[in-house]
């Protein structure tokens, strides 16, 4: 049986705000997209939301902290 991951409410809004508070996303953040992407139940909007904080991470605009 495989174990369902669920987001939490408003996460996506919350990592979005620390993300462009702080410029560094954190493993927690990571773990949070991850779910996100495999939630297909997200909203447009939440949806732009992760890939743009995808897009920042990529092209390096952002620190990982482990």
């Amino acid at each position: 049986m495989l174990n369902k991951i669920q987001l939490l409410p408003g996460a996506i809004a919350a990592i979005l705000a620390d993300v462009a508070e702080t410029g560094i996303l954190t493993q927690g953040d990571r773990y949070g997209l991850l779910a996100a992407v495999m939630d297909e139940s997200l909203s447009d909007e939440e949806r732009r939301a992760v890939n743009r904080i995808l897009r920042a991470a990529c092209r390096g605009r952002l620190q990982l902290a482990a």
